[in-house]
């Protein structure tokens, strides 16, 4: 929503504007400029990263509209599972979930928590290093030194998209650049013409000029930005179940380690102590 809303003000303030100064929106009406720039665009975009960046750039630019992937009540439930797992640890020891993390998506366990469960990339980091537990490893520190590596490697790839648009976005304004050029080449072809035919084409030709840098900064920048402040905000997901092992293989009680994870969530995704305890106290026996 905001998205929108953020694209409808720059759009009317730039054009209202113009229109206010007397300005006729048909000279703007330049579709071979637009496509010169456009084009020449995402043709760099190509050239310039693989493919599996350009599914990401795609993949953000539609997020940006949805919104954040995870929502409070999806680390409410995140704090849940690790609580319900912690608990099953301590009371029949980590072997008793050994089956649970070998066949994750059949798991009676993890099914119990929907969102958790359907997000492949968040079960499968989880299991991973459930798996290190009940294969015997038990020191912290080297948990979170891996954890850590894999982390940074995840949160590179995931930086790929938004690094990808940016670059796309620096290269608008010399692409419109391009487009005045060729503007100014057809126009001084047609230099016998009379001054009312050279004008329109000395002003289409700057068109290409203006909607170089209005593509930049009013629209692809932005949501450039945005992508990485979506992909910034997922990381923390990771984080909380980050927090959260490694309290637990510290040796603190269930309750203590989901309260590590929650204190690794930012504060509008945060649930409060008491939310967490409730929903913790409703959980099913293990």
């Amino acid at each position: 929503m905001f998205v929108i809303i953020g694209i409808v003000t720059v759009t009317g303030c730039v054009l209202g504007d113009y229109m206010a100064m007397g300005g006729k929106l048909g000279v703007l009406n330049q579709p071979f400029e637009l496509v010169i720039i456009g084009g020449a665009g995402v043709g760099a975009f190509v050239i310039a990263n693989p493919m599996r960046t350009i599914k990401k750039a795609m993949s953000g630019l539609g997020a940006i509209f949805k919104g954040a992937k995870y929502k409070k009540e999806d680390y409410l439930e995140l704090l849940t599972m690790q609580y319900q797992v912690f608990k099953l640890i301590k009371q029949k020891g980590a072997l008793a979930v050994e089956q649970h993390v070998e066949n994750p998506h059949d798991s009676t366990l993890f099914q119990a928590f929907p969102k958790f469960h359907a997000d492949h990339h968040a079960l499968d980091f989880m299991c991973d290093y459930l798996r290190m537990i009940t294969m015997g490893t038990d020191n912290p520190h080297e948990m979170e030194s891996l954890i850590d590596q894999e982390l940074e490697l995840h949160h590179h790839v995931e930086h790929e998209a938004s690094h990808a648009l940016t670059i796309l976005a620096e290269g608008f304004p010399g692409l419109g650049i391009v487009a005045a050029v060729l503007g100014v080449i057809k126009t001084m072809g047609s230099i016998s013409e009379p001054p009312e035919v050279l004008g329109g084409l000395i002003a289409a030709a700057l068109v290409g000029t203006f909607l170089g840098i209005l593509l930049c900064y009013g629209y692809v920048a932005p949501m450039a930005g945005a992508v990485k402040a979506i992909r910034e905000e997922e990381h923390t997901y990771f984080l909380c179940m980050k927090a959260g092992l490694l309290a637990h293989l510290s040796g603190y009680a269930p309750a203590i380690s989901v309260e590590f994870a929650r204190k690794a969530l930012t504060d509008h995704n945060r649930p409060s102590f008491s939310e967490v305890e409730e929903a913790c106290e409703g959980l099913p026996p293990v």
